[in-house]
């Protein structure tokens, strides 16, 4: 499953591909975000150390990626 899948997933009525900044468009909230730190963890076996949880590591897919990137391998 990619990121847009689970974004879609988290909320479909969402145009995530259409937009720049997930935050400033008010497309993630806080709950969504941990709902996608879980989705991400469990779906890349990664694990997001609670302080990479900030607004500027969901912005967009790529941010997003980015973390999962970075984030330590189970």
């Amino acid at each position: 499953m990619s990121i847009l899948e689970i974004l879609k997933n988290i909320k479909p009525d969402a145009d995530f591909e259409g937009c720049c900044d997930f935050i400033a468009a008010s497309l993630l909230d806080s709950y969504e975000i941990v709902e996608l730190v879980e989705a991400l963890e469990e779906e890349f076996g990664v694990f997001i150390d609670g302080m990479e949880i900030l607004p500027e590591n969901f912005v967009s897919i790529e941010a997003i990626q980015a973390l999962v990137d970075r984030s330590e391998k189970q």
